[in-house]
């Protein structure tokens, strides 16, 4: 059983971690980031996302694969234009704005945080 509770307590941890640095890069990057308009281009042969062109204040013309699936709802089609922050130390680190996907952070901090008191309650029990 204290293998089950370890397991299931490690699980949670790595999961509510993951949780938290998707949110705390997201938030780093809008608030902290530079703005650009993205041009979406068309999705590549083997890649399963577009890529986002842009301009960075400095000049340079930056290619990045989308950090966001296009969904039903809201496809990014090739020619589209979309709001991006980047990260200005490296511009590769991309947020589409309006497309952050905090709801899939918090439910991974949740399930994470969850599973980490099944753990412990496994634990204790045992």
């Amino acid at each position: 059983m204290v293998v089950l509770a370890s397991f299931t307590a490690l699980g949670g941890l790595v999961a509510l971690l993951a949780g938290a640095y998707g949110l705390w890069r997201t938030r780093r990057i809008t608030e902290a980031g530079a703005l650009a308009e993205a041009l979406v281009k068309a999705v590549r042969q083997g890649a399963d996302r577009p890529t986002l062109q842009f301009e960075t204040a400095d000049g340079r013309v930056v290619e990045v694969g989308s950090p966001v699936p296009e969904t039903r709802r809201r496809p990014l089609r090739a020619g589209q234009r979309v709001s991006i922050a980047y990260d200005a130390d490296d511009p590769r680190d991309v947020v589409v704005l309006g497309r952050e996907r905090r709801g899939l952070d918090r439910a991974f901090v949740a399930a994470g945080a969850g599973l980490v008191v099944l753990g412990l309650a496994l634990a204790l029990t045992a």
